[in-house]
């Protein structure tokens, strides 16, 4: 797949141009369908499985391991039991030939399963699995150390994959999945993922948010507690929800260079979690979809492409930075722009936390936030994850509303909170948050470019500004960025 380099990414952006949008059409993005026949022929040593139904399991079963299986040209099945599946040994090696299909037959929960280490997956179509909500066809059971390349897994319930520690999600086409791509997740958490050159396009063919409102549960890909993650050189598309969802706890993200576009919600979520560099990406026709519904239904939330909540650096926290950079990026005819919020009623052990029954990384126990200890330092500081640190330069933002078919609730960037209410034993009553975010979190816009009529909104989004005003006292933002209508004060 042609790819632009990440240098030349940067210059394109810093000349006004868009690294992918103007340099690479999307079909040189493509990987569905487009995925190259490979293993015409089982490589030596290798053990035959024919297309006769279990014969995969049997086979699975039968040899040590570390064996190579190659799956012969053909429709392979698992037997007529929703729990057939394949439990790999810790080194198996799963090769298609052209033209293999695992087929779950809207029978068979789930493809792969177990606990097994080092896996690998090539070359493999898998299909018509029925997972249940919240869990996945591939890697099921989060091992370690899976390798998973080139495979097309689509048309399934539930999620195409799972993750563990150390996996690599390379080359493949997650498409058209109940739920979402890929679903990150593994008990106690995970670490070191890499998701690169991936096309992720159509997931949430369920629509979960329709059925079980405000359930959180959709998009692409969703990563829960991954410390550690490149995500690079993808074309996340057309998912029915967010295209990348970092949800509670997250850490040490790198996501660079792809191209996000077209899908229905935030084209990046960054939720309740910790340093990352987002950089070299172009963000493109996202959240027109969410965007409508809120303003169809009067709602003046600043709905965000990519959208902060509850995130950002903290140097206690190990990474690779110890902010939340977002830079060097190109968002062309989304709905809006990026919004940082945080809810000044969540935090640990409040009911308002979503994440119900996690804490923060900074405290060891969900319990310990409660009165009176929370009222003091550290805990005030340290029970609330927090929008901090967020640094959002040398980005070029596009919109034309009339093309959007929008009036006012487009075109706007944020910084904001709401006025804290409740629980009644909570610290943050009243404005603290809100004061905290806008002026006193590092959060900072600067050396940007504007094309087309932006606002601006902090504090609470009954201030909307215009450039002059989102430039000057008391909030001084957007130092030394250029305006469609004002000139560049550096």
């Amino acid at each position: 797949m042609a790819r632009v380099p990440v240098a030349l990414a940067a210059a394109l952006v810093l000349t006004g141009l868009s690294p992918v949008a103007d340099a690479v059409p999307d079909d040189e993005w493509a990987v569905c369908d487009r995925i190259a026949a490979a293993h015409p022929s089982p490589p030596d040593g290798a053990v035959v499985v024919e297309p006769v139904d279990s014969a995969v399991q049997q086979a699975t079963a039968a040899h040590p391991a570390g064996t190579t299986f190659w799956l012969a040209p053909g429709t392979h099945t698992l037997g007529d039991d929703e729990f057939g599946q394949v439990m790999p040994k810790n080194g198996n090696v799963y090769l298609g030939a052209p033209g293999a299909v695992l087929d779950g037959r809207d029978v068979n929960r789930y493809a792969f399963t177990g606990e097994a280490t080092g896996v690998v997956l090539r070359n493999l179509a898998v299909r018509n699995f029925a997972a249940p909500r919240d869990e996945g066809v591939v890697n099921h059971d989060s091992g370690d150390g899976w390798l998973i390349e080139h495979n097309t897994v689509e048309d399934n319930r539930g999620a195409a994959l799972m993750a563990g520690n150390d996996q690599v999600v390379r080359g493949n086409c997650l498409r058209n999945n109940g739920q979402y791509g890929m679903n990150a997740y593994k008990r106690g958490g995970l670490r070191g993922l890499l998701v690169e050159g991936n096309e992720i396009t159509g997931n949430n063919t369920d629509d979960w948010e329709n059925q079980t409102p405000g359930c959180g549960c959709t998009g692409g890909v969703k990563f829960w507690a991954v410390d550690g993650a490149d995500v690079r050189d993808n074309w996340v598309h057309d998912n029915r929800g967010a295209g990348l969802w970092a949800d509670t706890n997250n850490n040490d993200f790198l996501i660079e260079h792809n191209l996000i576009e077209n899908n229905d919600a935030e084209a990046l979520f960054y939720e309740t979690s910790y340093n990352a560099e987002i950089r070299d990406n172009v963000f493109r026709g996202n959240t027109l979809v969410q965007g409508r519904r809120f303003a169809d239904r009067g709602d003046d939330f600043p709905v965000g492409t990519v959208y902060v909540s509850e995130s950002g650096g903290e140097p206690r926290v190990p990474a690779r930075t110890d902010l939340l950079d977002i830079h060097h990026n190109t968002f062309d005819g989304n709905w809006s722009g990026i919004t940082l919020w945080e809810n000044a009623d969540r935090f640990c052990n409040s009911p308002a936390n979503t994440s119900t029954g996690h804490c923060t990384r900074l405290v060891a126990e969900e319990h310990q936030c409660s009165q009176p200890a929370i009222a003091q330092k550290p805990l005030r500081d340290d029970c609330r994850w927090k929008t901090q640190r967020v640094d959002i330069h040398d980005n070029r933002f596009t919109i034309d509303p009339a093309a959007l078919n929008c009036d006012t609730l487009c075109g706007r960037m944020a910084v904001l909170s709401n006025w804290g209410t409740y629980p009644d034993w909570s610290p943050y009553m009243g404005k603290a948050v809100q004061q905290a975010i806008t002026f006193e979190q590092q959060n900072r816009w600067h050396h940007n470019t504007y094309v087309g009529p932006w606002t601006f909104t902090p504090f609470d989004r009954s201030r909307v500004l215009q450039p002059a005003e989102w430039q000057a006292e008391p909030y001084n933002q957007d130092v030394c960025s250029a305006f469609t209508l004002l000139p560049t004060t550096c």
